[in-house]
This record gives C-alpha cells, structure tokens and sequence, in this order.
C-alpha cells in the first residue's frame, strides 16, 4: 500500500481546501465545497474566504445570509458552522443524537432527570411563529426554573430544537447577538430524515482527504460513519501515513506533487483545514496542534502553520513561531497588507 508522507498529504489537503490557488468558484459554492465553515466567531468566516475565493466579495457572503441560503448553526462538533441551507436540511437529522448527547454531558448534573421530550416539545411552541428569539427569551418562556438557565438553553437550542442563528448576525462588519429561529420556519421545511452517512464521508474526503476514520470522526463529531465507510470502501482508494494509519481517498481526487509550492496563506479562528482532522501533523507541528483550537489566527508559510496574526492599528500584525528567510518574510508581509485592506478599507 502507498504510503503518503506528511509533505503529501500536506499538498493535498491544500488543494482540496482551496488553499494552493485561489478558486474561481462562486461563494456558495466554496462554502458547499468545504462542508462549511466553523463560524462561532461571526467576522472569521470572511477571511477564511479572502484566502480561498479568487477577488472574493463580502457582501456576497451577506446576500446570502439573508437570502437564507447559507445559515448558522450547530451541527459539527456541536460548533456553529456556516453551511448551504442545502447541507443543513440534508445532514442535520445525522447529527441529533450526537448534538444532544453533547449538551448532556456537558450539563450532566443540571440536566439531570430533565424530561427532553417535554422540553423539545415546548420550545418548539414557543418558536412556531417563526420569530427569533434570543437565548434568555427562549428559557423564560418555555418556565423550567428549575434547572439553570444556560445548561437550559444550550439543550434547547444546540441539542433538541434545530434553529439557525438568524441575521444580522454573521454579516460583513455588522455586530448583533444570537438570536434563534427554527430552521423549519426559516428555510421552509423540516430536515431530511436521517442519512446513512455516506454522503458526509464523500463530501469530507473530497474537501479534506486522504483521510482516516479517526479525522472523519474528528471532524464531524459522529462515531466515524462505520456503516457508510464499509458501504463505501469499493469505490475508495487506500493509502497509509508515515504513523502506519489507513488513508481514505477518491480515486479522482487532486493529490498534488509533495514538490509543488504552497503560498503563503492567512486563515481565520478555528479553520478547518486544522480542526477537520484528528491528526494535524499535516499541516501544523504537535507543538503548535492547540494554536487553532485556542482561537489564534494562523500564518501557513510553505504550506504549514508557521506564524499567528491579528489586526493592530489597522494593520495585520504577525508573530513567526520559527526563523523565516528573507523571501518567506516578504512573502508574509505582503499577503498582511493585502488582508489588511480587505479588512479596514
């Protein structure tokens, strides 16, 4: 069996996160392409686009925002994602159970002896007219003093009730708190019934492989798919990384030559070109494997993430987390300044 060393896999996965050349594809279809896009932090999603959408335009993010095309909510990893409101309807239902089982161990104690049916029940009355409410305005009305507010609400809104998160917030350079709607009134219809996942570990190879079960599991939050994996594996291609680990593949996906170059590229707060996989070494050294997890921006220079960033004084400011030659440190300094006038200018 081929084994794919790091600085393969490393090339791979850049072409498939769009992060070799920037695509000339639509936002839409960028945001489909990438399973969508971890979004808690309403403003990273932009630059993560900036940095795989060729003369990317943020105002089309928006439209579509409030076109309801693309919505906010929890579904991976219990995170709030950006995601075609295409993608939520059909994979929504696949994540119930790990979606609430997320909330309860979270709140085991404040959650104990809670009755969910009862309660799914009731914030869904509540929401049926379709208005977005906040969090708060949500637990006041549905009256269960007594279990504590916010295990009560992140159940409500994160682990029974599907909801999206509705605008403005998530638009280009506008503040506004969560508020909730349900995803049946806001999109028109309830989601699909649940799925036998194989269509999520296509979806995942195409924008993350080669990959392991352990990193589709990572990434999702589900139990790795075992069913829709085996269904699978006649039509996918193996390989193993340098760890001995089974890789899964399209037999027709890009898997560039190790030797090919990779720009320098900034990516926002938990992209998931780090967090979409179980073992990082691809992209990021185990020494810096937490940088994303913990909310720092990241440089990748040749490829791997070599440097932090954030915007001080109107200016894209960097911290090299190694020595750079003089053709790195002009390769980083100019894409900063690019960032610097998508994002004050």
């Amino acid at each position: 069996m081929t084994v794919l060393d790091a600085r393969a896999l490393n090339r791979a996965t850049l072409a498939r996160q769009l992060l070799l050349d920037r695509a000339d594809t639509s936002v839409l279809g960028t945001v489909g392409h990438l399973c969508g896009m971890q979004a808690q932090e309403p403003q990273e999603p932009f630059v993560g686009l900036w940095s795989r959408v060729r003369d990317f335009d943020p105002s089309a993010l928006s439209e579509l925002l409030l076109e309801r095309r693309v919505v906010r909510t929890h579904l991976m990893r219990r995170t709030v994602h950006l995601l075609t409101a295409e993608d939520v309807l059909a994979w929504r239902s696949r994540h119930d159970s790990m979606l609430r089982q997320r909330v309860l161990g979270t709140y085991r104690r404040e959650l104990d002896g809670v009755d969910l049916d009862s309660l799914a029940a009731a914030g869904r009355a509540v929401m049926s007219d379709g208005q977005p409410r906040t969090m708060a305005e949500l637990v006041q009305a549905v009256a269960r003093p007594e279990v504590p507010a916010r295990p009560l609400g992140e159940l409500l809104i994160a682990g029974l009730v599907p909801v999206v998160q509705a605008p403005p917030r998530g638009l280009w350079r506008t503040k506004g708190g969560v508020r909730n709607v349900l995803l049946s009134s806001w999109l028109g219809r309830e989601p699909d019934p649940p799925s036998d996942g194989r269509d999520l570990v296509l979806r995942y190879l195409a924008a993350f492989g080669p990959a392991a079960t352990a990193d589709i599991r990572a990434w999702s939050g589900l139990a790795g798919l075992p069913a829709a994996v085996k269904a699978l594996r006649p039509s996918l291609i193996t390989f193993r990384d340098e760890r001995g680990r089974e890789l899964l593949d399209l037999p027709d996906a890009p898997r560039p030559s190790p030797d090919m170059p990779a720009p320098v590229r900034f990516l926002p707060a938990f992209d998931n070109a780090l967090l979409g996989y179980d073992d990082r070494t691809r992209i990021v050294d185990d020494a810096h494997r937490n940088l994303s997890v913990a909310g720092e921006r990241v440089v990748l220079v040749d490829g791997r993430v070599a440097a932090t960033w954030t915007v001080r004084d109107n200016a894209v400011a960097y911290s090299p987390l190694r020595r750079f030659t003089r053709a790195e440190r002009s390769a980083v300094a100019g894409e900063a300044e690019a960032l610097a006038k998508f994002l004050v200018t």
